[in-house]
């Protein structure tokens, strides 16, 4: 349903990336009361993004600031190359939060010269010949994560977590003794919410995140929307959760960050929900520190009726999960899951962002309380819109029996599998005692996104789906068996630049699987040359489940174990390696479709509705904001 006449697909191109326009259906038909209540958790949501770009690097919201200036003021021929070229790289450090790419992490290179930059920024009174350096030269600042194993992955790294010179055993040494010292049973997040910094005297301390600390006034700002929210909250719990969170923002004490989560996972009855704060780790190359990130949400009743099937029966999944008895967990504790609609999207989850959340991530409150699960359904509705007729499966599909399969259950399959790897894949299976749940350090992130993505993989086959009515027929399955494995053997190295490696988590995770299948059961699934491209080809889709348990089963050991050089093993032989002549064919072919291998999102707008007497009678969506538009504004907020 379209809740305004003005909205219209957007399709703008830039560089690498699509952007799309996504609708809110269901906003119009909120009450007042919940409707300015995501009014108030969105501008929470919104006012976080300067955090994000310090984390991402030191130097980016000054470059920021300079490269807006320059734009809305620049008195020169705005038509020319250089300044066209300008903007596409001011564009593209808007995506990305920074000026390193968003998924590849290396930094981009300006399509306009030195000279252009220090000329343009003299024009509107700006010297910025410190900066050249910084967006000109490739070998300053080069990557902002760093994963290539034997390299000291904090000194290589342009992340803005730790101060310049710690290095990697200095940090790892400093966390370690903290977990020595803490609560081995119910331990914090050690690390999550500071900067690791260095005394004069070389000691190492943590500037902590929160209210008169690192970040205090856009954290202060935060905590103003969230008090004005509180008003409207749904019920008591909703209340102490967000007064909780304002606690943490004030205190930076994470165990209150732990009682937060508590508090969060246990409200499974409001039907507005939000996150807003230090959440996922995958911009630290230690994975310790998190990005902040918000975005507010609210359910979808009749989609979320797939997603609760799966949590009802959480318990029996686990019970016959491929994988050694010891790592099962005996009893599945709090596991809701629901299908969402993106009221807004913030921090580190915009403008690109996942279609799947599993939160918390601590493990002992996983285990001793549960989790919830989102997917996140109006995103995977506006990726769904955008891919149609889009040519790709056409193209790297192998012929048209399986072309058929794809196009027939490919989108319900793939909605599916989000909804196994978040609802139970991560919630699944448990550390054996006395493990440190960061063992596996930088391998940790890709290491638990195959073990969703996995666990995901083969319950998709499984004959209780068809008995829970979540798939209709034994066969649907095959679409998302051959789209994963095309996905992580091909068209996911469009996404990489000529003559990288595989950086990403999510990545990582997908080239792992694929390419540790392709090797070992060669029986199920190649990669076959037919016309001079190359193509997935399945011998055998129920030896491919045997493949992927198999896979599962040693992967859940190496979490519960924390085998770190298992892990170390499988991703840097399966998940990091990019053959170049199949990357210049598969670019090749996915150019020839004018394609954009990325995707993300322009927000709606939220306005106050006032009646003649000054009163809010409602809150209007809006859909018409160009991206230019919506980022210099974010700027001002």
């Amino acid at each position: 349903m379209q809740e305004q006449s003005d909205f219209t697909f957007l399709d703008e191109r830039f560089a690498d990336i699509q952007l799309l326009r996504y609708q809110v259906p269901g906003f119009k038909e909120l009450s007042l009361r919940q409707k300015l209540l995501i009014y108030h958790l969105s501008r929470a949501a919104l006012l976080g993004r300067d955090i994000l770009w310090d984390q991402n690097g030191a130097y980016n919201l000054q470059i920021r600031q300079v490269l807006e200036k320059i734009y809305t003021q620049y008195p020169g021929n705005r038509n020319s190359d250089e300044f066209l070229q300008f903007t596409i790289y001011l564009k593209r450090m808007w995506f990305s939060n920074g000026i390193h790419h968003h998924y590849g992490y290396q930094k981009f290179t300006p399509g306009f010269s030195e000279q252009f930059f220090v000329e343009a920024a003299k024009e509107v009174g700006l010297e910025v010949k410190h900066l050249v350096p910084i967006l000109f030269d490739p070998s300053v600042l080069s990557k902002r994560v760093n994963q290539a194993e034997g390299d000291d992955l904090l000194l290589t790294s342009a992340s803005n977590y730790y101060q310049d010179g710690i290095t990697q055993a200095q940090a790892e040494a400093f966390y370690a003794k903290q977990k020595t010292e803490g609560d081995s049973k119910h331990p914090v997040m050690y690390g999550m919410n500071s900067r690791l910094e260095m005394h004069p005297d070389g000691t190492l301390y943590e500037n902590v995140w929160r209210s008169g600390g690192l970040y205090g006034n856009h954290i202060d700002r935060i905590i103003a929307a969230l008090q004005d929210a509180i008003r409207y909250a749904e019920n008591k719990k909703q209340q102490a959760i967000i007064e909780k969170l304002i606690e943490f923002y004030q205190t930076g004490n994470l165990k209150t960050f732990d009682e937060y989560t508590i508090l969060w996972v246990e409200d499974t009855e409001s039907q507005v929900d939000f996150t807003n704060g230090f959440t996922e780790v995958y911009g630290d190359p230690l994975g310790l520190k998190a990005s902040w990130e918000g975005y507010v949400n609210f359910i979808d009743p009749i989609a979320t009726q797939r997603s609760q099937t799966l949590s009802d029966n959480a318990q029996w999944f686990e019970d016959h999960s491929p994988i050694d008895s010891r790592f099962r967990k005996k009893e599945c504790r709090g596991v809701s899951a629901k299908v969402i609609n993106a009221a807004i999207l913030g921090g580190d989850l915009y403008p690109s962002s996942a279609i799947g959340i599993n939160l918390p991530n601590s493990n002992w409150v996983r285990t001793e309380y549960g989790s919830k699960s989102v997917t996140i359904g109006n995103l995977a509705h506006a990726y769904d819109e955008a891919a149609k007729d889009n040519g790709l499966r056409k193209e790297f599909v192998i012929d048209d029996p399986t072309l058929s399969l794809l196009n027939k259950y490919a989108s319900l399959c793939d909605d599916l599998h989000t909804d196994l790897h978040e609802c139970l894949g991560h919630g699944s299976g448990q550390l054996l005692p006395g493990i440190d749940p960061d063992a596996l350090k930088a391998y940790g992130s890709t290491i638990e996104e195959a073990r969703a993505d996995l666990f995901g993989l083969y319950y998709l086959a499984d004959d209780k789906l068809v008995e829970l009515g979540l798939t209709p027929n034994a066969d649907a399955y095959k679409a998302q068996y051959y789209n994963y494995l095309m996905n992580g053997a091909l068209t996911q190295l469009a996404r990489i630049e000529k003559g990288n490696q595989i950086e990403e988590a999510h990545m990582r995770n997908r080239a792992l699987i694929t390419h540790w299948t392709l090797k070992n059961f060669p029986q199920a699934a190649t990669l076959k040359e037919k016309g001079g491209k190359h193509y997935i080809q399945v011998h055998s889709y129920p030896m491919l489940r045997t493949a992927f348990a198999t896979l599962l089963a040693e992967i859940q050991r190496i979490k519960s174990e924390g085998d770190l050089p298992a892990a170390r093993e499988l991703v840097e032989q399966f998940g990091v390696r990019v053959d170049p002549d199949l990357h210049t064919e598969v670019m090749l072919r996915y150019r020839a479709l004018n394609l954009s291998p990325y995707k993300g999102f322009i927000n709606p707008e939220y306005e106050l509705v006032y009646d003649e007497n000054g009163n809010i009678s409602d809150v209007q969506i809006r859909y018409g904001e160009t991206f230019e538009h919506q980022m210099l504004r974010y700027g001002k907020l």
